[in-house]
């Protein structure tokens, strides 16, 4: 189990990270953009990550982590349950999340 305080934690250790908030949750982004979002009522974490990665992740256990409904999930957008999934599958997850979006806002400023 995953506590709150311990994903921000570690979503606040990446290079540059910053928590702002996101309507009724709170978001982590780098450069601007959000790699993820924090439901603390709910206790899910939402990484964006590519749809290849979020299949990839999804393979694991479709009860814990599953894409987002609608158009976000289709894009990538995918839930973890903190209290269900093993700590190494999250901060892999949370750092891929993190490098698919770093390295889009990179490529995007270079323009």
């Amino acid at each position: 189990m995953i506590s709150v305080d311990t994903f921000r934690q570690w979503a606040l250790a990446l290079p540059d990270a910053v928590e702002l908030p996101h309507f009724h949750k709170t978001s982590f982004r780098v450069h601007k953009r959000i790699f993820a979002t924090l439901d603390e009522k709910e206790k899910t974490a939402v990484l964006m990550l590519s749809p290849l990665q979020q299949s990839v992740f999804c393979a694991f256990d479709k009860t814990i982590i599953y894409p987002v409904p609608g158009a976000w999930g289709k894009q990538g957008c995918t839930v973890f349950e903190l209290g269900k999934i093993r700590k190494t599958m999250l901060k892999d997850a949370l750092q891929v999340a993190y490098e698919e979006i770093a390295e889009k806002a990179k490529v995007k400023t270079k323009k």
